[in-house]
């Protein structure tokens, strides 16, 4: 198993922890798992260099470590670090930056 510090992404891939799903209502009220949706929310662990162009200049990744980010409902790779689950997606796609 690798470590998170040892672990970097190849050319525009980006890796991200989704965000925690909240389990309660506004009014304390536990929610089911089976009624949670996906989560589309994450946080950007760690980013590759980039993908090269036709004449091998890098194009880098549009996100950086730290930014929030809202996800397509399927795709990407699960990985497991630590115990803790983690996904890689290309750069592309990525939906949005959250600010």
């Amino acid at each position: 198993m690798a470590s998170l510090k040892k672990f970097r992404p190849l050319f525009d891939r980006v890796l991200v922890q989704r965000v925690a799903q909240e389990t309660k209502t506004k009014g304390g009220i536990m929610l089911p798992e089976k009624s949670l949706g996906k989560v589309l929310e994450a946080t950007v662990v760690a980013t590759g260099p980039g993908k090269r162009d036709d004449k091998g200049n890098v194009i880098p990744v549009a996100v950086k470590t730290g930014d929030k980010v809202l996800l397509p409902e399927f795709g990407g790779t699960k990985v497991e670090l630590e115990e803790q689950e983690y996904h890689l997606f290309r750069d592309t796609e990525i939906l949005a930056k959250l600010e």
